[in-house]
């Protein structure tokens, strides 16, 4: 948002870098989900996402 406000920044410029960082952060997410789910079973997976999503929600109740 910051070089989006910027006057000097092509506002395109601004655009394709945002969007070729999600690109970037979703082929990690995809390449690091298949390379675990190999290893670990989709249950398993499930479980370890739910304790997490838990801790989060834990985590932030504690914060606020």
């Amino acid at each position: 948002m910051l070089f989006a406000a910027d006057r000097d920044v092509s506002k395109l410029t601004v655009f394709f870098g945002a969007s070729l960082a999600l690109v970037v952060a979703s082929a990690i997410g995809v390449l690091a989900g298949g390379i675990i789910s190999q290893y670990i079973s989709e249950k398993h997976l499930h479980y370890i996402a739910g304790i997490g999503f838990i801790g989060i929600g834990i985590w932030t109740l504690f914060k606020a």
